[in-house]
């Protein structure tokens, strides 16, 4: 489902006479359909670039990179649209969202993009948050009135509310409660289950071991940085 072949990626630096800092070079991965592939790396080794090129966030400077039969690095704008639409969905460690927009509408959104009936979309949202202890009391109101951990799970009820055949989750326990973490990786495990293919960051090694099926280590692709080992 996602195939990433001899990708590479620079940065200019237009306040400091134009300079180019490459960041990535030779990057190779696959994630097969109801696998989970965690990447791995010190601090600045690219895991993050690297996610970001995939969602089409960030212009590749070189090779291919496909989910599904799209290639995100020479697709033009409205094909990506489409693909995070249809097929790709980014959980990211932070919330953004029109304000004034209630909490149920929000986490439904994916869903209404896709022509679902409103009330079979709210009613999936509203099981959603409820799994993830999000209070009853505040899905009328904006989550960007609600506390860090609150606008986490919402983040994440959003990102699990269509069943996207591709997944990035970009550190998705982090910072949350015993009885959270265990709905968002049982949430992972029935993604995995109905064959999406999931692409993470995961610092919490528990979480990793448990749902990641392999681990790679992006290190390699980081030019001026030494290879760790990848499992």
């Amino acid at each position: 489902m996602i195939r990433i072949e001899n990708l590479s990626k620079s940065f200019t630096l237009h306040n400091q006479g134009g300079a180019v800092i490459p960041v990535m070079a030779g990057a190779a991965l696959t994630v097969d359909t109801g696998e989970c592939v965690g990447l791995t790396g010190q601090s600045g080794a690219g895991k993050s670039t690297l996610m970001r090129m995939v969602y089409g966030n960030y212009l590749t400077a070189g090779g291919s990179l496909r989910v599904g039969g799209l290639d995100v690095a020479t697709a033009e704008p409205r094909e990506i649209i489409r693909l995070r639409r249809e097929t790709l969905g980014y959980v990211s460690q932070f919330l953004r969202v029109v304000p004034r927009v209630p909490t149920l509408d929000v986490v439904a959104e994916p869903l209404l993009a896709l022509g679902t009936p409103l009330p079979e979309a709210r009613d999936r949202a509203a099981g959603l948050l409820a799994r993830l202890n999000i209070p009853e009391r505040l899905w009328s109101l904006s989550p960007t009135t609600f506390s860090g951990g609150e606008q986490q799970r919402v983040n994440i009820a959003r990102g699990f509310a269509h069943g996207y055949p591709a997944l990035l989750l970009d550190e998705p326990t982090a910072s949350l409660d015993a009885a959270n973490r265990e709905v968002v990786l049982t949430l992972i495990e029935e993604a995995k289950a109905r064959g999406a293919a999931i692409l993470g960051i995961f610092h919490d090694e528990a979480a990793r071991e448990r749902v990641c099926d392999r681990l790679i280590d992006v290190t390699g692709f980081t030019p001026g940085l030494k290879s760790g080992v990848a499992a």
